[in-house]
């Protein structure tokens, strides 16, 4: 008797199981994607949501570990101090020069890139794979060895320089040249990345377009501005989004060339937030200078948007 009401209890137990899991796989839609992207938002909050949240926090604080003093609330002194500070614009009008300089000469180079990674002939894969070195090299060692290429005394530049019977240049010891120097560094390693997002548009297009257009007579630089160019738009707009904010972030390569010298005049935004948190423990002005530079990156980045979507 005891057997039989186990098992009635088993079967209810099992019923009870399979009825749940069936109202489960039987819920809407919009209840459905709640479940599935819940995880996803959590994740999010954590990583992303929370930590801007406490940066923003942090920077109405007074916060400097070398003081002793604990934290107090600041109001806007740390951004009213940014505002008068002037190695915070010199630091600013830097990183927009070289975003400004590097993203148009990247894409430009990345499209010639792309355009002859295109092209069918027999040794294309090696080339394409050539287009995958200055990616993968850590922005690092790209500027380890670019400053020895531009090193005044011995380095490859000035050599090819002296070879032309041209005049050297000492790179580093000026604010203009050392700009230009960080530039062409920054354009040579961003422009493969630029490159392989746009052959990666090139393969989208149909060929069945060019050959349409060659029977209509239009030539090769006619068929660029009216099929390629107007094409490859979703995926410019996604390079130039991707290699835009990265720009706006630069330290690496400047910090590893010239350590923002001379003195503090190639010093970028990144590099000065580092120096105010890492170097002088300030961490109430590095989070307000960490804020205007997210503050920067949103702004680009709702302008690029806003070009896809009126394009679109």
């Amino acid at each position: 008797m005891s057997q039989a009401v186990a098992d009635r209890q088993e079967t209810e137990e099992r019923q009870t199981v399979g009825g749940r899991f069936a109202r489960l796989m039987d819920m809407g839609d919009g209840a459905l994607a709640f479940w599935l992207l819940l995880p996803t938002a959590v994740l999010l909050l954590a990583i992303i949501v929370y930590p801007v949240c406490r940066l923003i926090y942090t920077s109405f604080l007074s916060l400097s570990l070398t003081s002793g003093l604990p934290a107090s609330f600041a109001g806007l002194q740390n951004y009213r101090d940014m505002f008068a500070d002037p190695v915070f614009w010199s630091s600013f009008w830097n990183t927009v020069i070289i975003t400004v300089v590097t993203v148009p000469g990247a894409l430009v180079v990345g499209m010639a890139l792309a355009l002859i990674a295109n092209i069918p002939f027999r040794q294309r894969w090696a080339f394409r794979l050539a287009l995958l070195v200055p990616w993968a090299l850590p922005l690092a060692f790209c500027g380890l060895i670019f400053a020895w290429f531009f090193q005044s005394d011995y380095g490859i530049v000035n050599d090819v320089l002296r070879r032309l019977g041209l005049p050297t240049v000492i790179w580093f010891n000026s604010y203009a040249w050392a700009t230009v120097a960080i530039c062409l560094t920054t354009i040579w390693k961003t422009s493969s990345f630029m490159a392989l997002i746009i052959l990666a548009g090139l393969q989208t297009i149909p060929r069945s377009l060019y050959e349409a257009a060659e029977i209509d007579g239009a030539g090769r630089v006619r068929q660029f501005f009216e099929i390629t160019l107007p094409l490859l738009r979703p995926a410019i707009a996604v390079a130039l989004i991707f290699r835009t904010i990265t720009a706006l972030q630069t330290f690496d390569i400047p910090y590893t060339m010239t350590r923002g010298g001379p003195g503090t005049s190639t010093v970028t935004l990144a590099m000065y937030i580092r120096q105010n948190t890492v170097d002088f423990l300030d961490l109430g002005y590095g989070s307000a200078l960490a804020v205007a530079m997210f503050a920067l990156s949103m702004i680009v980045t709702v302008f690029y948007l806003r070009m896809i979507r009126r394009g679109a």
